[in-house]
Order: C-alpha cells, then structure tokens, then sequence
C-alpha cells in the first residue's frame, strides 16, 4: 500500500495533490522533487527512499502528476503545465523553497516546465529517461517508439459515454507499461506490485477518466525543444543504453539545445532501462549526490 500523503494546492480550482516526502523536511539541506512516470506512482522511487546515503544529503519530495496516483482534482482536462504549476504549489505549500527536480519519462518534461516557469526556485533538473520534443517523426528516426500509435488503441477503449463503475485496466496494459519500463526479465514480485498498483490507482469510473486523459497527454503532448533556449539551471540527463521508449541517439541531440544553462551533461548507464532509478538505483543515486552537492547553494 502506498505511504502517499495528500495536501491541498489550489490551481484547477482546487487540486488534492499526492506526495510522499519518506522524511521529515530539513530545511539545511537541498531538496529533490521526484516526478514520476505514465500511470506509475510514487512508489517508483521506492529504492532511493531506502538509500539512507542519499536521504542523508537531501530531502527526497515525490509529487504525484494530475491524472497518477492519489493526486485528485474536479477537472477532467489537464495538461503537463498544470502538473508543474501544481508541483510548485505543493513545494511552497510544505514550505520548500527552492530544489533540484528528476523526473522519470513524462517526469523529465515536468522537469522543464517547472524551470522555465520558476527559475528563482528551480536550482537543477534531472531528466531521466525522456525527450523533450514532442512525439515526432524525428524522435522516431532516432530509435524512440511511436508513442500515438501504441496509445490510441487504449485512449479509444478508455473513452466512454457511459459510466463504467467496474473498469480496471487490463493485464495487457499493466504488463505492456512493466516491460517497456523495467525490462521483460524483471523480477516477478516487482511485476506483481505494478499490475496490483495500476489496477489499484486506476479502478472505476474516475480511473478510467484520469487514465484516459494520461494517455491523451502522453500522445498529444507539445514539444519543448524551442523552450530549452530559457532554461537557465544546471542540468544533468540520465539515460539508460537499453531505454525501450528513448533512445540515447535522441538524448544525445536534445542535450546540446541547453545553450544557456551553465553546466547540460548526458550521462549515459550501461544496460539502464527506462525507469533508470529502479533499474539501476545505486548509478543514479550517486549521480544526484555528486549534482546535488555541486549546484546546491
């Protein structure tokens, strides 16, 4: 069962936003704010809340996007800047001022829009596992999926008209979303959590709402390559040689767009997959202590 918290934000009107915060908050130390993958939760992070090295430099904050985990709001519609303007409220709404912010996939874009709209507050970004164009022929030129026609066929069966109080996501789709982001050769009781999670957050009439719109965000996104120009924090690209979604081809290009950020690095771990920090925990937690501890002021 998820240790998630709720606190309340209130961009939309009002949003119940989902956090995990494993810690007390200590303000003498830097902050990372963890942002999480498509219809994953904040458990993805699980094993650097049990890395006491890391816990030890830095208060680790996962925040739930719109549409995940315990995160709720009245508005059907949202999109990924109002997943970073609600991440910025919940930040100041537990008294965090200013932090470093990894996000995993769709994470990775929350991670830009959170420093393009807050660059006093925003110290370093992370992204992991991601690009940050939109779901484009380029991108697919490059070796990454092709994210519209792998998603349309669960957006059309999620759409409905009717209410649908039994709905819960099918094994195919849990599976579908455990291979591309841990590796087909996963430990079983890693894929079993995942299935019992997803079905879990995403069960009901207002699971399939929030998975639906998920999936019409992760397909229809906008790009921000033309954005990287305006970010101006440090920024460090973690990318695994075996990410099934982006390829390191694409990363290696993308990374080159931050002309004005004083440090842009890709560091690329050999045989990581997607979702990097449960793959490889340790090559990434001793990367966000070496950048923490160098950009933190």
């Amino acid at each position: 069962m998820s240790n998630a918290k709720t606190v309340e934000v209130p961009h939309l009107g009002g949003i119940k936003a989902g956090y995990q915060m494993p810690h007390s908050y200590d303000a003498s130390k830097p902050t990372l704010v963890l942002v999480n993958s498509f219809t994953t939760s904040s458990d993805l992070y699980r094993s650097q809340y049990e890395n006491q090295k890391l816990t030890s430099a830095m208060n680790l904050l996962a925040i739930e996007l719109l549409g995940h985990g315990q995160t709720r709001t009245k508005s059907e519609n949202f999109t990924y800047w109002d997943t970073a303007i609600m991440n910025l409220q919940v930040m100041e709404a537990l008294g965090v001022k200013k932090a470093f912010v990894l996000g995993t996939s769709q994470g990775g874009w929350i991670t830009v829009r959170m420093a393009l709209l807050a660059p006093d507050r925003i110290e370093g970004i992370i992204p992991l596992g991601t690009s940050l164009d939109y779901e484009s022929e380029r991108t697919r030129s490059l070796g990454c999926w092709n994210g519209p026609s792998l998603l349309t066929g669960n957006i059309d069966a999620w759409t409905s008209k009717t209410l649908t109080p039994d709905f819960e996501p099918e094994d195919d789709f849990c599976n579908f979303l455990i291979d591309i982001g841990f590796g087909k050769e996963c430990d079983k009781s890693l894929r079993d959590f995942w299935v019992k999670t997803i079905k879990s957050n995403y069960r009901g009439d207002d699971g399939r709402r929030r998975a639906r719109m998920a999936a019409i965000n992760l397909r229809e996104r906008d790009g921000l390559l033309g954005r990287l120009f305006d970010v101006q924090c440090p920024v460090m690209w973690l990318h695994g040689t075996d990410d099934a979604v982006y390829s390191v081809a694409n990363a290696e290009q993308e990374i080159k767009l931050f002309v004005n950020s004083p440090s842009a690095k890709l560091v690329t771990v050999k045989d990581g997959q997607h979702f990097l920090s449960a793959s490889h925990p340790q090559d990434v937690d001793n990367a966000l202590i070496e950048f923490v501890g160098r950009w933190h002021k």
